[in-house]
């Protein structure tokens, strides 16, 4: 887990972008600890709201120079709708950074980066570290209309090999991020994928990468509540190094995790071979 920061982050700019808002807020500290992949939790509401729970987002962007970082909110129901409404000069309580992030190639390496939607968020700090490191990447991104697309000329500004998917047609192909990937894999001879959407998709992603045999990382969007481990609300059913299968928290060993040990069939119940199983009942949810 990251060692994070709680702090009232000034609000700097709130730039509307697509279907989403994308918050720079100044939290002095918080920068230098982020790593791709790490989330960040904000409370909504104050203290007389009835909105108790804070809200998990990806950090997109981290600068130690400035002291800021970046989050992208998508305004679907109050807490988020509150927080894309946000007011420069105003401050949010922040929690950050947060949650396990992506592991990094030791060597160049082939990489693929695959989202769906405001997904894409972590992965462009993560493609230019990947090249840093001497590496190439190349990116699918994917929503149901075009204007749910997000970061794409911060692809563009990387790589030349984006595609563009969205399920209306009406920008890139007409489909879904998994229909290019297997040809979008032996184009760049990927040997390793990144991830971050709907659980869905992820477990699709991670299925066709698997048929390749090309290590997949999934940053995975479950529901939390706490957002340091307390809680319990974001499990998942991963099986560990010794081959058994635990629940884990998606917040703090996730979010990011190896799509190949993420038992994605058996999200949402506890299987009977789950260590602990037998204490907890048949569902989960």
């Amino acid at each position: 887990m990251a060692n994070p920061l709680q702090l009232r982050a000034e609000v700097l700019a709130n730039h509307p972008e697509g279907a989403y808002h994308r918050l720079v807020l100044h939290a002095p500290g918080v920068p230098e600890r982020v790593r791709p992949g790490h989330f960040a939790t904000l409370a909504v509401g104050g203290a007389s709201s009835a909105l108790v729970l804070r809200r998990p987002f990806a950090i997109h962007r981290a600068d130690p120079r400035t002291g800021t970082i970046e989050l992208v909110v998508a305004p679907r129901a109050a807490g988020s709708q509150e927080l894309a409404a946000a007011r420069v000069g105003q401050e949010l309580d922040l929690i950050a950074p947060l949650g396990t992030p992506f592991p990094l190639p030791e060597q160049p390496v082939s990489a693929l980066l695959v989202a769906g939607g405001y997904g894409s968020a972590p992965l462009f700090a993560l493609g230019a570290e990947i090249q840093r490191r001497g590496g190439q990447v190349g990116f699918i991104l994917g929503a149901a209309t075009a204007e749910g697309l997000y970061g794409v000329e911060q692809a563009r500004a990387l790589t030349q090999d984006v595609l563009l998917l969205t399920e209306d047609g009406s920008t890139g192909l007409a489909g879904r991020v998994t229909d290019p990937l297997a040809e979008a894999i032996r184009a760049i001879g990927a040997t390793v994928l990144y991830s971050c959407g709907p659980m869905a998709m992820l477990r699709a992603v991670t299925e066709i990468a698997v048929e390749h045999e090309v290590r997949v990382h999934t940053a995975v969007e479950e529901a939390m509540a706490c957002g340091v481990g307390i809680c319990m609300t974001c499990v998942l059913p991963v099986i560990g190094e010794d081959g058994r299968s635990r629940f884990v928290r998606s917040c703090t060993e996730g979010p990011v995790f190896d799509g190949a040990k993420v038992r994605w069939a058996d999200i949402g119940t506890v299987p009977a071979d789950l260590e602990g199983a037998d204490a907890m009942g048949g569902q989960l949810r």
